[in-house]
């Protein structure tokens, strides 16, 4: 009887580890992130050249071939560097998961999704490569969901605040009185009454 106790505590543990793994709208997922690229020498086919991708989407930079079986066309995936590529594109290496299975060093990283990140240039793509690990964690945000976290914050100015005023409001039949807008000031501030925008930037 504890033996079949302790194996379905083990299962309860392994369970929820193996759906984060597997299922493309939990909060991280491995990837082996390879690249290819539109112009020079191998690593671009005739589709890459021409900028065509699976889904009809005119490739560019910020775009990613995926399993879409796995992760569906149109989600976003975020990168550890806070980017995010669109998945628009497929193909047979990343389908069959070649790169993960041939680099990876533990079962995990063997089992690893493969997210295929495109660039205009070999130049370009084998820089990114050369400059990143090859297994990381990322995050896929289905099409059908919509997060503020993924949007970029482009105004990164401190917010100030002014100094206390009043107000009169009239009307057509005279005044109503006066209004006082709260002191949220530097005497009510002891930062100098400027707030940050708290949220940070989200940058295929």
């Amino acid at each position: 009887m504890k033996r079949l106790a302790l194996a379905l505590l083990i299962a309860l543990i392994a369970l929820p580890c193996a759906f984060a793994r597997e299922n493309p709208r939990s909060n991280s997922l491995l990837a082996r992130v390879t690249v290819y690229w539109a112009h020079g020498g191998r690593g671009a086919d005739g589709y890459s050249r021409q900028h065509k991708s699976a889904t009809g989407t005119r490739l560019h930079v910020g775009h990613c071939a995926v399993d879409p079986k796995r992760i569906p066309y149109g989600s976003r995936v975020v990168l550890p560097d806070g980017s995010t590529l669109a998945a628009v594109d497929t193909g047979s290496a990343v389908r069959n998961r070649k790169a993960a299975r041939h680099a990876g060093r533990t079962q995990d990283e063997r089992s690893a999704l493969v997210i295929d990140k495109f660039f205009e240039t070999k130049r370009e793509a084998l820089a990114w490569a050369s400059t990143n690990p090859p297994f990381v964690n990322v995050k896929v945000i289905p099409p059908n969901m919509a997060t503020v976290s993924n949007i970029a914050i482009t105004n990164s100015k401190p917010i100030a605040f002014t100094a206390p005023q009043s107000a009169k409001l009239t009307t057509a039949g005279g005044s109503i009185g006066a209004m006082t807008i709260a002191n949220n000031g530097p005497a009510a501030r002891p930062s100098g009454g400027i707030i940050k925008n708290p949220l940070g930037r989200l940058g295929r």
